[in-house]
């Protein structure tokens, strides 16, 4: 990840509009598959300073994953329940987690298929794993460059990565709607006038809680129907029995 964009990003996932929107869909998924406290341990990989841990600790004891030091504060209050290795097979983790969420992480390795093997082992019988990424490769912008993104994915695409893993997925859609529409804007104006990859900010005060408001109210009309396209993708799956 960018320096700057990690140094504020604590800030962001906070009180940017988009973080504030994507919490409260995976919330909701989340309870949609899960029972308070029936997880076990949980897994959160990719957790950055663990800022998802206190939420995942509703359905389990929360541990994360975290290779990118550069986002972890030494004295902050999940530090010691993150490791910072990267993922490798360790036998004493098979089996070990009965919920795994990987957010907006995937398209930042330029191996997925070893990081969502790994994964699928350490899920017990019957785990949950949930993963959301960036959507559509068309899509793409200097914000995928300043994020060290490999890639953007199709709903079909990481499908595909998720079952080649061994695990069964339960569902799937996109969602940020509007943003994708925004998006395919910018992508417009970047290639007639080129960009400059900037970290991100959150936005003045009004503008992010109108987006924020936007957000929501998608989530609120659309609720169960699963649109044709959006500028993220989530996937929910399943460890086999």
């Amino acid at each position: 990840m960018d320096a700057g964009y990690a140094a504020r990003y604590a800030d962001l996932y906070r009180r940017h509009w988009w973080w504030r929107a994507r919490e409260a869909y995976l919330l909701r998924e989340l309870a949609r598959h899960l029972e308070p406290g029936s997880a076990g341990q949980v897994l959160d990989f990719g957790c950055g300073d663990g800022l998802f841990l206190p939420l995942l600790a509703r359905y389990g004891e929360p541990y994360g994953i975290e290779p990118d030091v550069a986002l972890l504060d030494p004295a902050g209050p999940w530090r010691s329940r993150i490791s910072t290795e990267p993922i490798t097979h360790v036998g004493s983790e098979a089996g070990r987690y009965g919920l795994i969420v990987a957010l907006d992480v995937l398209e930042h390795l330029p191996d997925p298929v070893v990081a969502m093997r790994e994964l699928a082992l350490r899920l017990r019988p019957g785990g949950i794993f949930v993963a959301t990424v960036p959507a559509f490769q068309s899509l793409w912008t200097a914000h995928d460059d300043v994020n060290h993104h490999h890639r953007r994915y199709r709903r079909q695409e990481i499908e595909a990565l998720v079952r080649g893993s061994g695990l069964t997925v339960l569902r799937s859609r996109y969602f940020f709607v509007w943003l994708a529409v925004l998006k395919w804007i910018v992508v417009r104006k970047e290639r007639l006038f080129g960009a400059k990859p900037e970290p991100a900010a959150v936005p003045w005060a009004p503008v992010n809680a109108i987006a924020h408001a936007l957000a929501r109210a998608e989530q609120a009309v659309i609720g169960d129907a699963e649109p044709p396209f959006g500028s993220s993708v989530i996937v929910v799956a399943r460890a086999p029995a």
